[in-house]
């Protein structure tokens, strides 16, 4: 029988022990988020990961508490940013401004950094602006800096992006280009809550006093827990299984042949990657050692849905992405 040597009992440890912070901080999200536990684990799994995520669902779900609420249980920097139609690249980013330098007379510029130079950005309703403005979040969110007139400028660590969108059939909404759908490591849908929670949300929020959230967890030991998240072992069993669903999912595979003429593109690597991560985030909010099958089918959809599209057969058709992840994940069951 193998023994576990002094290296494999300490990372033990810090997987037990990131586990039971990770559960501290997932009891006061939900003391003040109601009836959206699994939302909640999936924003987790998301941060856990390292990755952005796209909160989607209608006015009034708690997506915007949610944000927020989270940035205080982790102890992280926030910052807001409220996305209109007339929202400009560099009310993001920043922007240089001329200034005069005391005493010589000689003007230089100074970059004034904009509100994406925090560790947790929230940015509500993001299909609300241009593309344009949009995009300007693109070079954060992947490499972690910005460029502003040649000049570098990293963002802190850790840089997690919130996003919260309205559904794209109201009025006034912009839908995201590929490229940035693709930047985001899951999209969560926010459902209505059930009669219950939402009878306890009426109650708590409707009285004198309402909860507010506690810190559960400071940055450093959220970066320690998203290092363990790494370091968890993968079975070979599981990474054949986030393969071979990822890759069915392309429309010129030949496990999809089926498929095909309903979709028009498919996911790419960054969704296998994306895949991995999350379920690795998974097994350690449930204190486990190591993913399985199960989070690889309960994360493919939040994971594949934003990196596919059905093609014009398949809308004729009424074929819907997430009918077609179901089909492709039969064979995993």
């Amino acid at each position: 029988m193998s023994t576990l040597t002094q290296t494999d009992e300490a990372i033990v440890g810090r997987i037990e022990a990131a586990g039971e912070r990770i559960q501290r901080v997932q009891k006061a999200a939900s003391a003040v988020i109601f009836g959206q536990e699994q939302v909640i684990e999936r924003t987790l799994v998301t941060i856990l990961s390292g990755g952005h995520a796209l909160l989607i669902g209608v006015p009034g779900l708690a997506k915007t508490l949610l944000v927020e609420t989270l940035g205080k249980v982790l102890g992280l920097d926030a910052k807001r940013i409220q996305f209109t139609p007339d929202l400009m690249p560099s009310d993001i980013i920043g922007s240089e401004v001329l200034e005069d330098s005391s005493g010589s007379g000689r003007r230089s510029f100074r970059f004034v950094k904009g509100p994406i130079f925090a560790q947790l950005l929230m940015a509500d309703e993001i299909n609300r602006a241009s593309p344009k403005t949009q995009s300007a979040l693109l070079q954060a969110m992947q490499e972690h800096h910005v460029t502003v007139a040649g000049q570098r400028h990293d963002v802190p660590t850790p840089f997690h992006v919130l996003a919260t969108q309205n559904p794209l059939e109201q009025e006034g909404t912009y839908p995201l280009p590929e490229a940035q759908l693709d930047r985001f490591l899951l999209q969560i849908d926010v459902d209505y809550p059930d009669r219950e929670a939402e009878r306890q949300m009426l109650i708590a929020t409707t009285g004198i006093a309402e909860d507010r959230p506690r810190p559960a967890m400071n940055v450093a030991e959220l970066m320690a827990a998203q290092r363990i998240v790494r370091r968890i072992p993968v079975g070979e069993s599981i990474v054949d299984a986030i393969l071979s669903l990822v890759r069915s999912a392309r429309p010129d595979r030949p496990a999809a042949e089926d498929l095909a003429r309903f979709v028009s593109w498919g996911p790419g690597p960054r969704a296998s990657q994306a895949l991995m991560l999350a379920c690795r985030a998974r097994a350690l909010i449930d204190g486990r050692f190591s993913p399985s099958v199960d989070d690889v089918l309960a994360l493919a959809p939040p994971v594949l849905r934003h990196r596919m599209a059905v093609s014009f057969a398949g809308r004729a058709e009424g074929v819907t992405v997430a009918q077609v992840i179901e089909q492709i994940s039969v064979p995993f069951r």
